[in-house]
């Protein structure tokens, strides 16, 4: 009996795929864009999908590999049209992602870890702690899950209905980078999603050694996840910034390459009394001064208990004309489903089965 162990497929570049395919199953090379293809085009479940595969190859690959992805275990529609998926892992833990359509793009908030490690003390998902990291298949599993899951919703024809990914779910993704790397180079495979690097974004609190790292080894576009423009308060609220200071931050993101004329995205999540004074705007428009940056504003989503509370309207934007008139772009950002607890900061697996809202078949919603 074969006591090898089964290789999970959905892992595996195209490169190491090859060697599987040839080595393992000793199969002609040929074998492995189309196997890819069906995991990573088509985003199919069990190889007995793999219809243009002979039966025999189709027993092989099942006793000898597995296809490890993640299963919808809730759904929740928000009054704007976001819905918010809860994921089953293989060894049934659970995360979350979010598919926000808008006029012009589709995007998918990916979460890369259950929990997260960064104990950031508005976050509902740092109540969690970190459990683990998630495996590459586990990230591109979401977007091949989502994908599925609109296209049948709403009965579109396209096998990648999804136009943009950002990294900004569950977990801190630099603290993964492996994993995320590896998810990064399946997802813009021309044989796989191939999602162009411009309509890839990957947010991080600022682990800065790896942000130096991520700069050399990835080509997808940088947001920080600043919320505070001095030391003494991102101290208190983001506990990362106890090891590398604001100027630290900043000096890596100066080296952070622009390529094509692309500005790193600073978002500022406003917090009344916290981080959104005058004194705020000034020190944070300093900081920026030279850099090619965008800041996004987001008014913090309420997490009971957490004891921070959103700015206000008029205040949100006074701190943006501030900015703009300092030279400084900002936006407020729209704030999606904060009614189904989709929002910025808000993943925290918290939702029952009986609070979920399912369209019928069809159903458009908003422009998509």
């Amino acid at each position: 009996m074969d006591s090898t162990p089964q290789v999970d497929l959905a892992s595996l570049s195209l490169e190491a795929l090859g060697a599987f395919v040839v080595e393992r199953l000793r199969e002609k090379p040929f074998r492995t864009r189309q196997i890819f293809k069906w995991i990573h085009q088509r985003g199919v479940r069990s190889f007995e999908e793999m219809t243009d595969l002979s039966k025999d190859l189709r027993a092989r690959l099942t006793a000898q590999a597995r296809l490890v992805g993640v299963t919808k275990d809730l759904e929740q529609v928000s009054t704007d049209g976001t819905i918010k998926y809860r994921w089953r892992t293989h060894d049934g833990l659970k995360i979350e992602s979010v598919y926000m359509p808008s006029a012009d793009r589709k995007t998918l908030c990916v979460s890369t870890q259950v929990g997260c490690a960064m104990a950031c003390s508005f976050c509902a998902t740092a109540t969690l702690g970190l459990k683990r990291h998630l495996t590459p298949a586990e990230i591109v599993g979401q977007v091949h899950a989502a994908n599925r899951d609109v296209r049948e919703r709403f009965g579109l024809e396209t096998l990648r209905p999804i136009t943009n990914l950002v990294f900004m779910g569950m977990g801190e993704p630099l603290h993964n980078y492996e994993n995320l790397k590896a998810a990064l180079a399946l997802l813009q495979s021309e044989d796989g999603p191939n999602f162009s690097h411009r309509h890839i974004t990957v947010s991080t609190v600022g682990l800065v050694p790896v942000i130096e790292k991520f700069a050399q080894e990835a080509e997808v576009k940088l947001a920080i996840s600043l919320n505070a423009s001095d030391d003494e308060t991102r101290d208190r609220i983001m506990p990362v910034n106890r090891r590398w200071k604001i100027a630290d931050l900043m000096d890596a993101v100066k080296r952070f390459p622009a390529r094509q004329g692309r500005r790193v995205t600073f978002e500022y999540v406003l917090m009344e009394g916290v981080n959104d004074t005058d004194a705020d705007v000034a020190r944070l428009a300093a900081l920026l001064q030279g850099v090619p940056a965008k800041v996004n504003l987001i008014q913090y989503n309420d997490n009971p208990g957490l004891g921070f509370h959103s700015t206000q309207d008029t205040r949100a934007q006074r701190f943006q004309a501030g900015l703009e008139r300092a030279g400084v772009l900002a936006l407020i950002r729209q704030n999606r489903g904060r009614d189904i607890a989709a929002a910025c900061g808000q993943l925290a697996n918290i939702a029952e089965a009986g609070q979920v809202l399912t369209p019928t078949r069809g159903q458009k919603g908003p422009t998509h």
